[in-house]
């Protein structure tokens, strides 16, 4: 993907997360937490998984190893709002614009406590993307799914969250399931696959703009297959429950991403209306 590589956030956010200090009260129940965390991939971290290991040696712009990947996603973030700015309000809402959190081990959010076993994940508490650049790594090494538009995918995915608290989404799928816990995972899955094709909504718009490069579009779907239930269950256990899913398969996934890609348009993405996803 072609990008500014001294680029700086204009966004705001971009601070490393900390553990304290938030104001926190209260407990955010299960089933609301999960519907903005992302991934679970504890099991492909290996060693001490998400615990802290105390304070890190200050690192400074010049030395830092994550300054070019950090200028990536900035831009990413910045490119995804930009886009959104434009193609959002003609459909009826405004949009607002998102932060960025890079944190490192864990992190106190909103809606609850997040380690880096969750992945990348957006709270609509704080309409905050949060972002342990370590993820990327476990991506391209461990999940099979390498290059930048991969890791573009991540943060339009998480961009397509906040355009759904925008658009009322949560509220409205569970007034759809109206406490039934089997259509509240349902809707779950197609909140998770709506987010997919506004990500791929964002990729139709950065194309025209001519900022992608050959190949591009099949590392983003290689990411959405990475993280499909299914993948994810299979290289864990050996064995698929889709009665456990919560984001979808690896094809329902790459099906949304592609619809968002080749139509365009918000109005393609209408998963919670859709008969079969």
């Amino acid at each position: 993907m072609k990008y500014d590589r001294g680029h700086e956030s204009q966004s705001g956010g971009g601070g490393k997360g900390k553990l304290a200090g938030l104001g926190i009260v209260g407990v955010i129940v299960a089933f609301l937490a999960s519907r903005y965390l992302g991934v679970d991939i504890s099991q492909f971290l290996g060693g001490g998984g998400g615990a802290a290991s105390g304070p890190a040696a200050p690192i400074s712009p010049e030395n830092d190893p994550d300054r070019e990947l950090k200028a990536f996603v900035s831009f990413v973030l910045d490119d995804a709002q930009a886009t959104w700015t434009k193609i959002l309000p003609p459909t009826g809402t405004a949009y607002r614009m998102a932060t960025m959190v890079l944190f490192t081990d864990a992190v106190q959010t909103k809606c609850g406590h997040a380690d880096s076993g969750v992945g990348p994940f957006y709270c609509g508490g704080d309409e905050k993307v949060y972002i342990d650049l370590s993820f990327y790594r476990v991506l391209d090494q461990k999940l099979g799914a390498a290059g930048d538009f991969a890791q573009a995918y991540v943060i339009a995915h998480e961009v397509g969250h906040h355009v759904q608290r925008l658009q009322g989404t949560f509220a409205k799928a569970e007034a759809q399931a109206d406490g039934d816990d089997a259509r509240l995972r349902d809707l779950s899955i197609r909140q998770e696959l709506q987010a997919d094709c506004f990500a791929g909504v964002w990729a139709f718009h950065t194309a025209k703009k001519d900022l992608l490069d050959a190949g591009d579009i099949e590392e983003g779907l290689g990411a959405a297959a990475a993280v499909g239930d299914d993948t994810l269950q299979k290289r864990a256990t050996g064995s698929v429950q889709p009665e456990t899913w919560t984001h979808g398969s690896s094809a329902q996934r790459m099906k949304w991403f592609r619809v968002g890609f080749d139509r365009g348009e918000v109005a393609a993405c209408d998963t919670l209306a859709a008969g079969s996803v």
